[in-house]
């Protein structure tokens, strides 16, 4: 079974404020998704439930996670690995710098264990190299509910230099807006096969792959 550490606070308008839109940021656009619609599909007929969500304070997903009767914790996973290992070297050679590591981890996943009964991690891992990478997926896993899901994208073309970093807004539940922050070599290619070897300790890994080169991944706990 997968372990590691997570922290945060549920989002209240009166302590968070929306992340600042980075210079260069493009224009928004709406996208359907399978995976969101899964995610979603997966939450029904419950309320009271507890979701991660690593795109950072956006009132549009607080406000559809709420209207669920959810609760949500919000977390700019993106804005905390740029301060972790953007600076002072090269960005994938910094993530093997264990006080960096731990920086990335103890910001994101410093939560108990069973915390939480699903996670919108989004296009955050396929940024991460290993073994950091395995040890944040090691974290999702013990602060996960069993049977809870994890929505996570990985870009499917295996050639790409570079890839596009998104925040995610949510727009209904198969709907989700698309703004690009940034771009940034990914440290990896992911298959399916890599995917499934990356969740083995998971219960099950479902794959959709889009018409604009992402591979959008559910995960079950």
């Amino acid at each position: 079974m997968l372990k590691d550490r997570l922290r945060s606070e549920p989002f209240s308008p009166s302590l968070h404020s929306p992340p600042k839109k980075k210079s260069g940021a493009g224009q928004s656009q709406n996208r359907a998704s399978n995976g969101l619609d899964q995610f979603f599909a997966s939450l029904q007929d419950q309320e009271g439930l507890s979701i991660l969500d690593f795109s950072g304070a956006s009132q549009a997903n607080i406000s559809f996670i709420t209207s669920m009767g959810h609760r949500i914790y919000s977390n700019d996973a993106l804005r905390t690995m740029e301060e972790a290992f953007g600076s002072g070297g090269d960005f994938i050679a910094n993530q093997s710098d264990p006080e960096r590591a731990a920086l990335f981890l103890r910001e994101n996943l410093e939560f108990g264990d069973r915390s939480f009964d699903g996670a919108l991690i989004w296009d955050t891992l396929q940024f991460l190299a290993p073994p950091l990478l395995q040890a944040t997926v090691d974290q999702l896993y013990r602060i996960l509910r069993p049977q809870s899901s994890l929505l996570a994208f990985f870009h499917a073309e295996e050639k790409a230099q570079t890839a596009p970093l998104y925040s995610y807004r949510i727009v209904e539940s198969k709907i989700m807006s698309l703004t690009p922050r940034n771009q940034e070599r990914p440290v990896q290619y992911f298959n399916n096969r890599s995917l499934e070897k990356l969740f083995q300790k998971f219960s099950s890994v479902k794959f959709f792959l889009t018409r604009d080169h992402l591979r959008e991944v559910i995960v079950r706990r």
